[in-house]
């Protein structure tokens, strides 16, 4: 199963607040023996997002969207979510519950007593108006929860509140998704290399060894190796020396000049 984050937010786009999201997904992936398939940022744009999650809702991946489920006028992503369902919003009734008694605790600590039908209120309980269906995702962090429909997950942008809410996404409804981390890495840096001239070396040792991926990453001024190469493979542990056995034959064959080794 493929996994895809959403990242949504005008202040990534401008560059007002960096993206968190991607390397802890990442990291909480990789924990779990999974791995990222692709990432997408979108900004604060109702019919942008609600054409994006049509996609993700038809793609069968379990996608987490972070950001934009609250209730103020730049945020869409309930909205969007009803539009690419063609489903209706709809108060979900043990996400008014939480959110009530988040309010209620909050008018506490001030001294003062919350009203259920103040306009402030009513306003908050928009947070809990979700696509017709749709499941909850506990918050930890303020009780104010997120929700899915299907195998798509909405989250706030908050890192502190998304990121435990995505493990508890994956640890909770996806268990049988974690595996024990069997994908490996192993490289060389060649120096002075050119990608062209390994290119047709890749692609015999992705047709000889199925499973495994080749990886090249280029660099032109690396402060300890100059312009260099990294090139290596990927995949399951059990596949892995064999596959870097022939690209390190295939580089002599080449004459190429092999540098440091490297194994993640």
């Amino acid at each position: 199963m493929r996994i895809g984050l959403i990242v949504v937010g005008d202040e990534i786009l401008s560059g007002k607040r960096q993206d968190k999201h991607l390397a802890a997904t990442i990291e909480r992936l990789t924990a779990r023996g999974m791995g990222l398939a692709w990432a997408r940022y979108i900004g604060d744009d109702r019919e942008a997002q609600t054409a994006v999650l049509r996609e993700a809702f038809a793609s069968g991946d379990l996608v987490f969207s972070c950001g934009g489920i609250g209730a103020t006028p730049d945020d869409h992503s309930r909205q969007a979510a009803a539009a690419a369902l063609g489903r209706p919003l709809v108060l979900h009734p043990e996400a008014r519950a939480l959110i009530w008694q988040r309010i209620q605790e909050m008018a506490a600590e001030q001294g003062a007593t919350a009203d259920e039908q103040s306009p402030d209120t009513q306003r908050r309980f928009q947070m809990g108006e979700f696509p017709a269906g749709a499941g909850l995702i506990p918050n930890p962090y303020n009780r104010i929860p997120g929700f899915f429909v299907g195998d798509v997950h909405f989250v706030p942008g908050f890192p502190v509140m998304a990121h435990p809410m995505m493990e508890w996404v994956l640890d909770t409804r996806y268990p049988q998704l974690r595996r024990a981390r069997t994908v490996q890495e192993r490289s060389v840096i060649l120096p002075g290399a050119l990608e062209g001239t390994l290119t047709p070396l890749m692609l015999r040792l992705e047709a000889e060894f199925p499973g495994i991926k080749v990886f090249s990453l280029p660099s032109v001024d690396h402060p300890q190796w100059g312009r260099h190469v990294e090139l290596g493979v990927k995949g399951d542990a059990g596949l892995l020396d064999a596959a870097f056995a022939a690209m390190k034959a295939g580089l002599v064959q080449l004459g190429a000049s092999i540098g440091t080794e490297m194994v993640r």
